[in-house]
């Protein structure tokens, strides 16, 4: 009786993180580069009532009996699937087609990584641009530097590349390549990333470390375009659906617990 409350108890636990999951993913659905979570749910310790043995008439019984004490959640994994390509008016606003991620550095000297397109030539103290997220976070290039251009270059003339490369129009009005690209970096496992909010996404163990497509050839390229941006990947049918699933789980685990403590009470009763 109170294996069945605690198992439906770990039931509802588990069914009310896979619910805020959803809403997170709901909430989300308009934020730029944003990539869907989905739980991963762990069976915990089985009990053993009975094992192997033998009948009273001798027989073998070769399947013991063991019960199932809930469940837990086991991970909230990101799917890093490709979003829906977002066209825009902002010459800064860049999308990455492929498996790349853009890296920024943090304010605390740290870099992190993000796949939100959506930056901002500004002002530094040197009176020339550099290429910053909405948070002021600076764009690194392919070699890991800040991309700083000096006060000669007039940002709506820049452009870049589908690989990445900056351009500036020449005497002819021709885009001709500054020298500078905008740094694209893989890992082995995406998945592995430490979500810290804003989009951005930092390096752990389980990624594995940061891989700069400019120097392996061992990856599939990216491609950047600009004036685009890439749209949340979250698919609003199927977080309804599974919306629908989580709750009619967890009102299926709250009956059994309603249910076992009417047992309870029976059971108290006829000892009375």
């Amino acid at each position: 009786m109170v294996r069945s409350l605690w198992s439906a108890a770990t039931g509802m636990i588990a069914q009310q993180t896979n619910v805020d999951t959803i809403a997170n993913n709901l909430a989300n659905v308009n934020t730029t580069g944003y990539k869907t979570q989905v739980n991963q749910f762990k069976s915990l310790l089985y009990q053993e009532i009975q094992s192997e043995t033998t009948s009273g008439n001798g027989e073998t019984k070769p399947v013991g009996a063991q019960v199932g004490l809930g469940v837990r959640n086991a991970a909230i994994t990101s799917r890093f699937k490709q979003g829906n390509l977002l066209e825009s008016t902002s010459n800064t606003d860049f999308a990455i087609e492929g498996d790349g991620f853009f890296a920024v550095r943090g304010e605390d000297g740290e870099t992190y990584y993000t796949r939100n397109g959506h930056f901002i030539w500004a002002i530094n103290n040197g009176g020339g641009v550099t290429l910053t997220d909405s948070e002021g976070q600076k764009v690194l290039d392919s070699r890991g530097q800040t991309i700083e251009l000096g006060n000669n270059y007039i940002t709506n003339r820049i452009t870049i590349s589908q690989d990445g490369q900056i351009c500036y129009p020449n005497a002819n009005g021709n885009p001709t390549p500054i020298g500078r690209s905008i740094g694209a970096f893989q890992f082995n496992n995406p998945s592995g990333l430490t979500k810290e909010g804003d989009s951005l996404y930092a390096v752990s163990d389980a990624s594995g470390p940061a891989i700069n497509e400019a120097t392996n050839n061992q990856v599939k390229k990216s491609r950047f375009l600009q004036n685009y941006l890439e749209g949340s990947n979250v698919q609003v049918v199927d977080e309804m659906v599974n919306l629908i699933v989580a709750q009619r789980a967890y009102e299926l685990n709250s009956k059994a617990i309603t249910a076992s403590d009417q047992m309870m009470q029976q059971a108290n009763q006829l000892r009375q």
